[in-house]
Parts: structure tokens; sequence; C-alpha cells
């Protein structure tokens, strides 16, 4: 739908003035009085009909408007609040907006669609503004933009210009701040600034008490000047570049709020926070701040973060009281183990709770399941905690929980009862045991479900309708067994939100159930390593369009590869490999779009998240998708650069044919496994365009003829395999596929050069020769394989023929074997009597030599 134009809001704001100025003329001629209100009213009932066909009107606009349509009556005070905001208007803004002369506040803020404005000029009319707020209106044109707010009228007291695509000008033009200004609330956050942004906020050192440059690309030492500004209550300077220790703060006696997480902070607190005993919230998170830190003096502190500072220390002992309340307690990935916390058993009423990668190896105590009722966030993943959760915790506690991750730790008890309305499950990496029949209990709000990596049994149970809002399900590595349930593909009647499903290393049975092709969602599959059997399903190429990942290793699948698979342009792995798959290699496989790029160009991610907000500070739960691909001859599990893998793998099957050209348009692959299967025919010649491959497998299958040259140029390859083929000729020259060992070209009993050390001359293939073109482009056979195994063949028979019809002959009639001894003997006598008479000769024509010469 189509935003209003500011064409249309000229209109109203000029409707909006000429009512003001009815009434400030107290007009006495109660006829004129009357038409004018009634003619505006008239025109703004029609504006407002108009705007709510295209958009959303603002509650407080639809009040306003409503107000005149109805007759209410106005005075010269009823437009001194004007709020636009979050609208979907575009364009510039009309200057005659300085005609609101008894504007007090004025709000244009975050508009869907872009605004622009290029002079600021018709602000400095409104003499009346205390509070402008013109957030995400593009000011990039605006020339010497801090002048231009030094001149804002006198009586602004808040200046909201948050993503702005504001930049600094040269730094002399920012010396010249109006000192006289009330400006006490400045938020510049997501602009474009540095570190000379400071010189000019220091003219407002004595009046600021709200100071926001979060995301604004400052770099460097933080100020100490910044400590000079006495009246700050609050301070945000988080996600920039600034680095070093932080200075002394402590003349801040009145700051409330402290923000400079996701920086590069980093030194000790000690003598920085001492005195700031008013603080109510600190957020250091995502620094590298170090030591040991004491907040024994922040009595009033609410809310604390100051997650992963790896190198930070928060030991306490045992004994110690916090002087403070907290909310939110955000301590992951600092030192706080190994032993549980005792400290936090005093913190009665928190809302959220993360004590993930702390370093504790303990037991987790008793008193922690009787805590706060308010809870949230839970999160205590990645320790070593050992222990019992009591399954009245569950039912109890759970019920205001929007997100628990007890992953990776060590609990051992059964899987705990649940009646949950949270969002976020994440059990994984424990030793729960027990069924999954709890799932049966949940209420349906279950985003995110993982239950892997433990010792689950027994079947699926079959009330899945009821999980509608399920986006990732992961049961992988368990002793789950039994038939997918057809009711599994019918969790949502209309909408699927499911992306993720892991089944893997479980003991599934039967074919997947035709209902998952309702999940047109799904953009991972990993079904590998169960008992699955059946044919590979057309409907996953025809339904499931957005797979970007799709594992069925390790199963029982037969039957050829579907041509449909071709239709999932998406797909970065597909792994289909150790089945009983027949037939060929599908040509349309350069349908894969997402292999034949080198990099993503979709925004794609494997990323999860979910956010609980818990006062002015947020708790970011994430899951990050993973997939275990073999490559290099081992599992590598890949997580974080997900997103760049891309495999083929088909091996230990029953695929024959050719290996298609087509392959080599996969210019993202950075792994191809074909091995153990029954490809014939050549490698293709422009294998070398895949610039991206790491590794490469074609080994056990009857692939002949030459190594392409092209093979050699590939500077990223660090694991190949071409052993057990018929391979002849050379290996290509070059430093690259010289420095694989021999075990790589093994048994191919043509193949020579280094590293196999051995050449064969009159046996060598010296490349393809002129006018051998395949029909598919790829270059014929030197010699004919087929020729090679008669040949052969052939000499083995007629060994077997000759030997054995001479042998057994000889073995089965007496009177021939008598016969035959007897023509040896006689044919070794006759030997030997003409040895023996030849020796005689030889002897005496030597003797009639001798002679000779001594007589000469």
């Amino acid at each position: 739908m189509r935003g209003p134009n500011y064409a249309e809001l000229l209109v109203f704001l000029f409707l909006c003035s000429a009512t003001t100025i009815c009434f400030a003329f107290n007009l006495s001629d109660s006829e004129v009085i009357m038409r004018c209100i009634e003619e505006e009213r008239q025109a703004l009932f029609k504006f407002k009909q108009g705007l709510q066909g295209n958009f959303s009107i603002p509650s407080s606009w639809g009040m306003d408007v409503e107000d005149v349509a109805n007759g209410k009556e106005l005075n010269a005070a009823t437009k001194q609040y004007l709020n636009l905001s979050d609208n979907y208007f575009f364009g510039t803004i009309p200057p005659q907006l300085g005609n609101l002369s008894n504007l007090i506040s004025l709000d244009i803020s975050w508009n869907v669609m872009i605004i622009e404005d290029y002079n600021l000029d018709w602000l400095f009319r409104l003499s009346s503004l205390r509070n402008l707020d013109m957030s995400s209106v593009n000011l990039s044109k605006v020339v010497n933009w801090p002048d231009k707010v030094n001149m804002l009228p006198s009586l602004l007291q808040d200046l909201r210009l948050s993503n702005c695509q504001l930049s600094l000008p040269v730094p002399p033009t920012l010396i010249n701040a109006n000192c006289s200004s009330p400006l006490s609330f400045l938020d510049l956050s997501f602009n474009q600034f540095n570190s000379s942004i400071f010189p000019w906020l220091f003219k407002y050192y004595n009046r600021l008490l709200h100071l926001d440059l979060h995301r604004t690309e400052i770099e460097g030492l933080i100020p100490k000047a910044l400590g000079n500004m006495v009246p700050l209550v609050h301070l945000d300077l988080s996600s920039n570049k600034l680095e070093g220790p932080i200075p002394n703060l402590s003349k801040l006696s009145l700051l409330r709020e402290l923000h400079l997480s996701n920086n590069q902070l980093n030194g000790s607190l000690d003598n920085v926070l001492g005195k700031l005993s008013k603080l109510q919230v600190l957020d250091l998170s995502f620094n590298s701040l170090k030591g040991e830190t004491h907040l024994s003096n922040l009595s009033s502190l609410n809310q604390l973060d100051l997650s992963y500072n790896y190198d930070l220390s928060l030991k306490f002992s045992p004994d110690w009281i916090p002087p403070f309340h907290l909310d939110y307690i955000g301590l992951g990935s600092c030192k706080l183990g190994p032993t549980f916390p005792q400290w936090i058993q005093t913190q009665k009423n928190f809302s959220a709770l993360d004590i993930s990668s702390a370093r504790i190896s303990d037991t987790i105590p008793n008193w922690f399941w009787d805590l706060s009722f308010n809870i949230k966030h839970l999160n205590i993943s990645a320790n070593q905690i050992t222990g019992n959760i009591p399954f009245e915790w569950f039912l109890t506690r759970f019920q205001a929980l929007n997100a628990i991750d007890l992953s990776y730790n060590r609990f051992s008890c059964p899987l705990p009862q649940l009646n949950s309305n949270s969002w976020v499950l994440n059990l994984s990496n424990n030793l729960f045991r027990g069924t999954v029949t709890f799932i049966c209990e949940s209420e349906g709000f279950l985003e995110y479900l993982d239950l892997s990596n433990n010792l689950l049994f027994g079947e699926l149970p079959k009330c899945w309708p009821k999980m509608a809002n399920l986006e990732l399900l992961n049961l992988a590595n368990n002793n789950l067994s039994g038939k997918i349930p057809e009711s599994f593909g019918k969790i949502c009647w209309k909408y699927s939100f499911l992306r993720s499903l892991h089944f893997q290393n479980n003991s599934f049975i039967g074919e997947l159930p035709v209902s998952l092709m309702n999940y047109s969602s799904l953009s991972v599959i990993d079904f590998g390593e169960n008992n699955l059997s059946g044919r590979i399903p057309t409907w996953i190429g025809t339904s499931l369009l957005q797979l970007m990942i799709l594992r069925l290793p390790s199963n029982e699948f037969v039957g050829s590869i579907p041509l449909q698979l071709c239709q999932l342009t998406f797909l970065q792995i597909l792994d289909i490999s150790h089945n009983s798959i027949s037939g060929t290699i599908p040509r349309c496989i350069n349908n894969f779009t997402g292999m034949t790029q080198r990099q993503n160009l979709e925004t794609r991610t494997f990323d999860y998240r979910t956010i609980t907000s818990v006062g002015s500070m947020h708790f970011y739960w994430q899951y990050i998708e993973k997939a275990r691909v073999n490559t290099k001859g081992l599992p590598l599990e890949y997580k974080k650069i997900l997103y760049s893998v891309k495999v083929i793998d088909l091996s230990s099957n029953r695929v024959e044919g050719e290996i298609p050209r087509e392959v080599t348009s996969l210019l993202g692959l950075i792994g191809l496994n074909l091995s153990r299967n029954l490809l014939t025919g050549v490698i293709p010649q422009n294998i070398g365009d895949l610039e991206s491959l790491e590794f490469l497998d074609l080994s056990s299958n009857h692939l002949s003829y030459v190594i392409p040259q092209s093979l050699a140029t590939l500077n990223f390859l660090s694991y190949l395999n071409l052993s057990n083929n018929n391979l002849s000729g050379r290996v290509p020259t070059g430093t690259q596929l010289q420095s694989f060992t021999a075990s790589s070209y093994a048994g191919n009993l043509d193949l020579c050069e280094l590293p196999l050390n051995r050449c064969r001359e009159d046996n060598m293939a010296q490349g393809p020769q002129i006018g051998s073109t395949h029909k598919d482009g790829n270059i014929e056979e030197h010699e004919n394989s087929h020729e090679h195994l008669w040949f052969y063949t052939s000499i083995a028979i007629g060994f077997i023929v000759g030997f054995w019809g001479v042998c057994g002959s000889l073995i089965l009639k007496v009177t021939w074997r008598r016969a035959y001894f007897q023509f040896l003997d006689r044919m070794g006598d006759r030997l030997f009597v003409t040895i023996v008479v030849n020796m005689a000769k030889l002897l005496r024509n030597f003797k009639s030599t001798q002679c000779y010469q001594e007589n000469v």
C-alpha cells in the first residue's frame, strides 16, 4: 500500500494552522468562527478517511482528527504536540512545518518509507520547541549539521537524531556550540562519527543528562574529560571501537545507567566503579576486561551484565551477601567456578540469569530450584554441572520462562515432565533419560526444542499437531526407534514455521512420512545414520524448495536419485552416502545454484535467535545450526562457517555411468565425494574450474584414461583420493598433486610419475590425441578398458586349459603317465650322452690347440 505523500500532509498542516489562527484572533463574529470550524472540520474528516484507506493512523493522530470531526472545541494549544512517527511517509519534509510556531514537541521519526531533508532552516522558526525527534530521517546532505544543531530554538531540551546517516564535517566547525542551550537529552546513535565528536559534546558538559552514542563508529580511548560531565544520568557508548582501559568515572556520582558493551575495552575495573553508588544498570559485556571485580559499593544495582569478558573473575567468599538485589544477571563466560556461586541464593526476584560457560564443575544446590517465580530467561549451559532437576520445579516455576538452556552439562535424571509456555527449551548434551512423551504436555508455544545427545529411548508420540509454532526440532544422537508417525507432518494446518529438523543417529525405521511435505519452510533435514528405507521421495524436490541441507546418509534407501531434487536451488549440502542408491548422477545438478556461487549472495543464515527483554537490557538466546560432513577422510562438524560449506557426497552406493560434466559448474563446491561406486568413463577435463575445492574423493570406481591437467590448478585442494581405478599416464605436473602421498593414486596400474616413483615409457599415455573428443566433451580412453579386460581374461583361460589339459590327462591315465615318464627318461639319457660326447670333443680340440701353440 502506498503511504501518504507530503502534499497531503501539507494540506493537513495548513488546516491545523488555519484553525489555530481562527481562534488566535478571537473573532467576534460567531458565524465566521462557526464557518471556519465547520470547513476545517469537514476537511480534516475527509483527510482522515483518506489516510485510513492507506495506512494505520497513530492513536494520537486519530484522537485529534476525531475530536475536530466531532466538533470538539479547539484552542491555540491543541496542536502543540505533533506525532507522525512509525508510519509510511516518504519524500522531503515540507518547510511549512516551521509555521507551527506553537509546537512544543515534534516527532517525525521511524517512518518505514525514506524521509530526506537537506535544509533544516525551517526548524529555527519553531521558537517554542522543546522536544524534537527526527530519528531515521536522512540528513546526510545537511551541510555542517553541528552548527545547525547549535542554532536550534533556545528552549530545546530533548534532541533525537538516531540513524540519520550523519557524519562529521571538518573538526573546526564543531567548536561553535551554543552553550546557552538547555539541551539535556541527546541521542545520536546509529550514525558515523569518530572521536572528534567529543570536543563538541563537552560544550554541554554541565547540562547533559542523557547521552547515547551507541553504534556511531567512534574509536580509540574513552576521553578522561568524559568524567567531567557530572550531571550525566545515562551514558551509552556501546557497540563501537573503543579500546584501552575504562577511565575513572567516579566524578559521575549521579550516573544511573552505564552501557559500554561490544567494544574492545581491556584492563581491570579497579577504581572505576567504586563510587557509583547510584548506578542501577551496568552493561560491560563483550569486551576484554580482566582481573577480579568487586561490586560491594553498588548498592542500587538492579541490572548487571559482564558477560563475555573471558578473563574477568567474580570469585567471592561463600558467605558474601551482595548489597543489591538484581533483576537481570548476565555473567556468561566469566570466571565464576569451580564451585557454584553461593551469593545467587540472595537474589530472590531476578527475571533473567545467564551463568553459561562460567567454568562451574559442581553439583547444583537444592536451593537453586527455590528461586524467583518471575524468571523469564535461564541459561546455565556449557558447564559441568551435575545433579537432579525436581519435577515440581518445571511444573510450577516453568510457567513464566521464555527460554531455558541447560545444555552441555552432566544432568543425569529422568527427563522432566513439562507443562510449558516457553519458547526455548534446550536440554541437549546431558545424560537425561526416558521417553519424549512429555512433549504432549506442552501448551504449544515452543519454538526451539533441542533434546539431542542424551539417553532418550522409545518411539515418537503422536501428539505433534499441538506444536504449531515449532521452528527447530533436534532429537539427534539418542536411542529413539520405531517409525516417524504420519501425524508429525501435520503440526500446522495452514502455515509452516519449521525450519530445521534433526533426527540423525537414532534407530528410526520405515519410509519418510508423506506428511513431511507440508513443511515448505524447511531449510535443514538430517535423517542420517538410521534404518530408514524405501526410495528417496520425489516430493522433497517439489515441496521443500527452501532446503539448504539434505542429509540422508547411512540408511537403507534404494532406487535412483530423483530428478526432482534438481529443483532445490538453495541446496548447499547433499549427502546420501552409504545407502543402496543406483542409477546415474542427474545431469541437472547444475541447477543447484546454491553451489554455483563461491560466496552466498543470499542473506539467509543458519542462526536462530530469540530475545527476552528485562528492563533496558535484553537477553539473546542463539542457536547456531550445525551439520556433519565427511571431509578429508574424516567426519567433521561445521557450525560457525556452515553458510560457506557446499558439499556433494554420494559415496558408498551403486551409482553407475559417467561423472557428468555439469558437476564442474558448481563453482562453490568445497567437497566432492563419489567414491566406492560403479562409475566409469573419465574424470571431466575442466574439473579445475572448481577452484574452491578442498577435498576430492573419486576412489574405488572404474574411471579410466589420464588425470586431467586442470586438476593441478586447484590451489585449495588438501585431500585427494583417486586410488583403485583404471587411470593411466603421468600424474600432471604441479606442486599440489605431487604433494600427495602414493596412497592417493594406488591401485591404478598404468599410472606413473611422482609420487609413485615408477614409469614405463613403452606403456605411457602421453595425453589426449587430436580428434579423439568424447561426444559429451570428455576425452576418450587411450585404450579401451574392456579390451584390457578381455585380453587378460583370455590369457588366464589359455593357461588354465593348457595346464590342466596336459596335467589332468597324466593324472587320470596310468598308461599315459607311464609312457610320459619313460619318454622323459629316454630324453634324459639322450641329453646326457649328447652332453658327454660334446664335452669330450671340446676337450680334445682344446688340447690340440695348446700343443700347436707350444711348438710354434
